[in-house]
């Protein structure tokens, strides 16, 4: 089962600009290939920052305001007062730009957005700038069809991993949930079954209705409660007291 990185994804080439760029190039730049964002490159092909619309509509926002910095103004404030007053990319762009790697799964790249608050990110080989990836992009993973999501689940996870055969563990996908039947020994491999599902590129939920012979789970929970350190005098092993 293959996961899927950014480099399926990511849109390439890229659309980006120097930072000598005006703010009319680039204005013009975004409407005609119809963007909300662009990198921006340096001499040597490295992501020095990226400016998107939000960075140029701080020129119009504050159109008309006195472009001095006020007396314990705010740091938000004063950085989009510097930008409302530039005429070029570097003056605009947001600096350092957060980067993500090629062969940085679809996971991990959607975590960083999430974290960081982004819409879309430079994917960087080295220092170089090799393609461009957005949420749209991300969301790609879950346009695959039911029959291929199915054909994964059953070769990848239910014969590759579990080593068993439909029907004794079987799996029904519509509209990218999944529903899994039959039955296993161990309440723990119905656990796993349903975590290794959940990997597969295009599964957007699981309805777990495997049947189980053995909770083992609840052994395994019982046996780390009398693991567990209390205090006082400790039983070897043996069965002896140790009273030092």
């Amino acid at each position: 089962m293959a996961t899927r990185t950014v480099a399926d994804v990511m849109t390439a080439p890229v659309v980006s600009v120097t930072p000598q760029t005006s703010y009319r190039e680039i204005v013009d730049l975004l409407a005609e290939h119809g963007i909300s964002a662009m990198p921006v490159v340096g001499p040597d092909g490295a992501v020095l920052g990226v400016v998107s619309e939000a960075d140029l509509l701080h020129k119009l926002a504050l159109t008309g305001e006195e472009p001095q910095r006020r007396l314990f103004e705010r740091r938000r404030r004063a950085v989009a007062r510097a930008k409302a007053a530039g005429d070029t990319a570097e003056d605009l762009m947001t600096s350092p730009a957060v980067v993500v790697r090629p062969g940085a799964s679809v996971v991990e790249a959607a975590r960083i957005m999430e974290n960081e608050q982004l819409k879309r990110l430079p994917v960087v080989s080295g220092n170089r700038l090799v393609g461009m990836v957005s949420r749209r992009d991300l969301l790609r993973t879950y346009r695959r069809s039911d029959e291929a999501i199915r054909h994964d689940v059953v070769h990848d996870v239910i014969e590759g991993m579990l080593f068993v055969q439909p029907p004794q563990i079987d799996a029904e996908v519509v509209d990218g949930v999944v529903r899994l039947t039959g039955a296993t020994g161990r309440r723990s491999t119905a656990q796993i079954a349903e975590h290794l599902v959940r990997t597969v590129p295009g599964v957007v939920d699981v309805v777990n209705e495997l049947t189980s012979e053995w909770d083992d789970t609840a052994r395994r929970e019982r046996r780390h409660d009398f693991d567990a350190e209390v205090d006082g005098p400790q039983r070897p092993r043996d069965g002896t007291l140790d009273m030092m």
